[in-house]
């Protein structure tokens, strides 16, 4: 695999549920009970098919042979979320990052449409819709993380009416770019909620994009460009955030610190949001052009569920991505408490470990492989640029390239605009792609 495979974008890591038309939404969320388990027992049953579970049901595929292996999961659409940051900044089309789920799930490998509505661990089996029962020997939980914009007062009402967009759905992401087109004087105003996150760089990199696009058409100056944030800092590792902080300045944008989205009046344009600092205290900002970044949390079904945590997330080994409680239970991706940023990057790199996990526990043998918390953020700072941070559970930087990441690149942009898509459907989705470690060790190697 060559250098250039080291690192994916950020991206929630669930198939997408947001749809492609409004007027398709009935269609789009139709699931077939007809095609709910073909049997009642799974060798391997993996509960989501997002990155992290389609990635694990190929390499369970060939574990254990392709009708040994069921995925639960609803969606009809597989969208490579990480692209969604240039869709919303004009840069990519939506469609570009959509595929039929069929397309990506392994062959032979039983597809369940259906949503898992409990776990049952301590029977090694799951329940799905209309009361049917699975059962397994080995599960693999790859949920994601849920959306919760209706958390915000005003929303997802309010993104019936223009100026406000998100990345983070495929129903609302275009609506960033046509509020960035009309964008013509005023505040443009980009959040970051007060909840854990799928990639938390994300909510920033749009805020560059917009800068470029406003510089572009001449509307810079009549621009107040604003990143209103929850956090105490613009980044979790200094490194990455002492760079960005630099490009802050060049730009002039403001910062707002521990700021938190509570409520959209879209029919005003004006955005209500908390002082985390005082209690109580609230700020009405006036907004020509806003995006929201939704409040996020684990899915509702591992809410109070025997196999997490107090939080609802999956509770697993941080290094062996196995079950604390229960054996045969493995999690990867967003739905986990693995104490590192939610990301596409990570879940290549989890791929790995947990399949030689499972493979060490399936022979009765103690897990030796340890994931490190590897996870990296493609921070895109121009429409040509963009710095690749990438760091471990300590939050020490963790770069693949013999050359300071910190720096903002065009090579790194071509990375993630063009050669991780390649990347996402052709090896991490096949199960062939484990994340950047061997890559990583061949670069400094190659310089002794």
């Amino acid at each position: 695999m060559s250098a250039v495979g080291a690192v994916f974008s950020c991206s929630c890591l669930r198939s997408g549920v947001w749809l492609l038309k409004p007027g398709m939404q009935k269609m789009s969320f139709l699931h077939t009970a007809a095609r709910c388990a073909a049997r009642d027992y799974y060798e391997v049953l993996v509960l989501g098919g997002g990155a992290g579970g389609i990635a694990m049901s190929a390499r369970m595929k060939r574990r254990v042979g392709a009708e040994n292996v069921a995925v639960v999961e609803p969606s009809k659409t597989h969208y490579y979320q990480p692209l969604w940051t240039l869709v919303g900044g004009g840069a990519k089309q939506l469609a570009a990052s959509a595929r039929p789920t069929g397309s990506v799930m392994p062959s032979g490998v039983e597809w369940i449409r259906s949503q898992v509505t409990a776990l049952d661990p301590d029977k090694n089996c799951v329940w799905l819709e209309n009361d049917i029962r699975v059962s397994y020997k080995y599960l693999i939980i790859a949920l994601g993380i849920s959306l919760h914009y209706e958390k915000i007062k005003g929303l997802p009402e309010g993104f019936n009416h223009p100026k406000i967009g998100s990345n983070y759905s495929a129903q609302t992401v275009e609506k960033t770019w046509r509020a960035l087109q009309d964008f013509k004087e005023g505040n443009a105003i980009f959040t970051f909620p007060n909840t854990p996150v799928k990639c938390a760089g994300a909510p920033q990199k749009i805020m560059y994009l917009a800068d470029a696009y406003l510089r572009k058409t001449g509307k810079r100056s009549k621009a107040n460009i604003m990143f209103n944030t929850s956090l105490g800092v613009i980044f979790a590792v200094k490194k990455y955030a002492d760079a960005l902080l630099e490009i802050i300045k060049d730009k002039n944008i403001v910062v707002n610190y521990k700021r938190n989205l509570i409520e959209v009046r879209a029919d005003k344009q004006e955005a209500v949001f908390e002082n985390l600092d005082k209690p109580g205290e609230t700020e009405v900002y006036q907004y020509e052009m806003l995006h929201v970044t939704p409040p996020m949390g684990p899915p509702a079904v591992l809410i109070n569920s025997p196999v997490s945590d107090a939080s609802g997330w999956v509770d697993v080994d941080k290094e062996t991505l196995q079950h604390k409680k229960y054996p045969n239970v493995f999690g990867i991706g967003d739905c986990t408490n693995l104490p590192t940023s939610k990301t596409a990057a990570a879940v290549a790199a989890q791929s790995g470990v947990l399949d030689k996990t499972i493979s060490l526990v399936m022979k009765n043998k103690l897990p030796v492989k340890k994931y490190d918390g590897y996870t990296s953020c493609p921070l895109v700072t121009a429409y040509n640029k963009v710095i690749l941070a990438e760091f471990d559970y300590n939050g020490q930087p963790l770069e693949t390239f013999p050359i300071d990441q910190s720096k903002e690149r065009r090579t790194m942009y071509h990375m993630k605009a063009d050669m991780m898509p390649l990347l996402y459907w052709n090896a991490l989705l096949k199960g062939y792609w484990g994340g950047p470690a061997p890559v990583r060790k061949l670069m400094h190697l190659s310089l002794k």
